[in-house]
C-alpha cells in the first residue's frame, strides 16, 4: 500500500480518471503530427490503463493507502471505484456488448480458442515450479521459509488467481494455510505482475496485424463474426432518441440488478452445498461456485445472450455496444489505478519470481500459437481468461471488437471451473521444487 495520496475522495478521483480518459481519446482522434504517430505504436486502450497507473505512481491518487488516525494508529484505506466498476459497470458492459452477438458464429471460432486457453493454464502450472528453481539457484532465501511462512504456500495463491480468479485464490490460501500477515506481499505480486503482462498484451493488440502475419494465423472466423455484427449494426443504425438511451440504461442496469439478486442467493447456496461435500478434492474443485462475482458475471452474460434472440438486440443500432465500451474503459482506468510502479522495490525477489513465472506462461502461448497458427486474439484472450479472469478477459477481447467480449467471458468462466484443481497441481510441483 502507498502513503496517503493527494486526493482520497472517490468523487474527485473519478473525475481525474475521466479527465485522463478524455485526454487519451481526444489525443487519439487528432490526425497528423505526433499523436497520430504515437497511437500507431501505442494503442489507446493501453494508455487508458497506463495514465491512471502513472497518476498513482506520482502520488496524486491511489487504490489503497494508509492514514494515521487521531489516536496515532495506522489505518488502511482504499478507493471503492474498482469495486463499483467491476460490480456495476462490467456486467452492464457485458450485457450491452452481447445484445447483438451471433452465438453460432462465436462457436464457429473453433478449437484453437480452447487450445490457447488450456496452453495458458499449463503455462501457469509449470511456470511456478520453474520460477522457484531458477530463483533458488541464485537467491534461495527468496523462495525459502518453513511451515506457514513457506513461500511456496504463498505462491499457491498466485496460481489460484492466475488460473481462476479471486475465489480460487482464497481457496488456495485456506487449503495451504499461508501466513496471512505475509499475504499482502503475494497480493501485490499478483496485481503487479498480472498487470504488467496485461499491459504487454494491450501493446500487442496495436500490432496484431504484424503478429498475425508472423504467426501465419487464419483470422477468417474472427472476421466473419465481426462482419456479421457490424452488418447487423449498420442495418439497424439510427440516431438515438432520449427514449432509446433510457431503455438501453434500463436493459443494462436492470440486468445487472437481476444478476446481483441471483448471485446473492446462488453464491451462499452453493457455498453451503460445497462445504458439505466429503471429498476434499471435489470440494476444492467446486469452491468457485460459492463466489457471488462468478454468478453475477454468469447470470448477466446468459441473460444478455437470451436477449440477443429478441427484438431488444435492435438497440445495437442506437449505440448499445458503444455505451458498453464506455463502461469498459472506466473499468480499465480503475484497474490501472491499482498499479504503483514504486512498489516494485518493496519485494523485488518475489517480483522476479512472478515475472519469470509469467514469462514461461507467455512463451508457451507464443510457441503453441506459432505451432497451430492461432490468431493473436486467441493468444491474448486465452491468456487473460486465465490470468485476469472475468474482469480483464472481456476488456482484451472487446479491444479487438465489442462483439468479441462474450468470448472473453466464456473462457474466463471456464477458468473459474478449472482454477482450483489446476492450482493444486501447480502447488504440488512448487512444493517439490522448493524442497518443502
Amino acid at each position: 500500500m502507498t502513503n496517503q495520496p493527494v486526493f482520497t475522495d472517490d468523487t474527485i478521483i473519478f473525475g481525474i480518471l475521466m479527465l485522463a480518459l478524455g485526454f487519451v481519446f481526444y489525443t487519439e482522434s487528432i490526425k497528423g503530427g505526433f499523436w497520430e504517430k504515437f497511437y500507431k505504436i501505442v494503442p489507446g486502450l493501453f494508455m487508458a490503463y497506463m495514465v491512471p497507473a502513472l497518476l498513482t505512481t506520482s502520488g496524486l491518487i491511489a487504490a489503497e493507502w494508509t492514514e494515521i488516525s487521531a489516536s496515532g494508529e495506522t489505518v488502511s484505506k482504499s478507493s471503492n471505484l474498482y469495486y463499483m466498476a467491476s460490480r456495476y459497470l462490467l456486467p452492464a458492459a457485458l450485457v450491452l456488448m452481447t445484445l447483438s452477438i451471433d452465438l453460432k458464429a462465436v462457436f464457429n471460432l473453433g478449437w484453437k480458442a480452447l487450445i490457447m486457453f488450456f496452453t495458458g493454464t499449463v503455462g501457469i502450472v509449470i511456470g511456478g515450479p520453474i520460477a522457484i528453481l531458477a530463483v533458488s539457484a541464485v537467491a534461495p532465501d527468496v523462495v525459502g521459509g518453513v511451515g506457514p511462512d513457506a513461500v511456496w504456500r504463498g505462491l499457491s495463491t498466485l496460481a489460484g488467481s492466475w488460473i481462476g480468479g479471486g475465489a480460487n485464490q482464497t481457496a488456495m490460501l485456506e487449503i495451504y494455510g499461508y501466513n496471512q500477515s505475509e499475504y499482502g506481499k503475494m497480493v501485490f505480486v499478483d496485481i503487479f505482475v498480472a498487470n504488467v503482462w496485461m499491459a504487454i498484451v494491450l501493446i500487442g493488440i496495436g500490432r496484431r496485424n504484424f503478429l498475425n502475419k508472423w504467426l501465419k494465423a487464419d483470422t477468417t472466423s474472427i472476421e466473419v463474426l465481426k462482419e456479421k455484427v457490424s452488418t447487423f449494426a449498420e442495418k439497424v443504425k439510427r440516431n438515438p432518441t432520449l427514449t432509446d438511451l433510457m431503455v438501453i440504461a434500463a436493459i443494462a442496469f436492470g440486468t445487472v440488478s437481476f444478476a446481483h439478486i441471483g448471485a446473492s442467493y446462488l453464491g451462499p447456496f452453493f457455498d453451503g452445498v460445497v462445504a458439505n461435500i466429503e471429498s476434499v478434492q471435489t470440494k476444492n474443485m467446486l469452491t468457485f461456485l460459492g463466489s457471488k462475482f462468478f454468478w453475477m458475471i454468469s447470470i448477466a452474460t446468459v441473460t444478455a445472450i437470451l436477449l440477443s434472440y429478441t427484438r431488444i438486440k435492435n438497440y445495437e443500432g442506437a449505440g448499445a455496444s458503444k455505451f458498453g465500451s464506455v463502461f469498459i474503459y472506466i473499468l480499465v482506468a480503475t484497474i490501472g489505478m491499482k498499479i504503483d510502479i514504486r512498489s516494485v522495490f518493496e519485494s523485488p525477489g518475489l517480483i522476479v519470481v512472478g515475472l519469470i513465472w509469467m514469462s514461461i506462461h507467455a512463451l508457451m502461448l507464443i510457441g503453441v500459437a506459432k505451432l497451430i497458427k492461432a490468431p493473436y486474439f486467441f493468444l491474448a484472450v486465452g491468456s487473460q481468461a486465465n490470468v485476469g479472469g472475468a474482469a480483464s478477459a472481456p476488456i482484451v477481447a472487446s479491444a479487438f471488437h465489442p462483439s468479441l467480449a462474450t468470448v472473453g467471458v466464456l473462457l474466463a468462466v471456464l477458468g473459474y471451473a478449472v482454477g482450483t484443481i489446476a492450482a493444486i497441481g501447480c502447488t504440488i510441483l512448487m512444493q517439490l521444487a522448493a524442497g518443502g
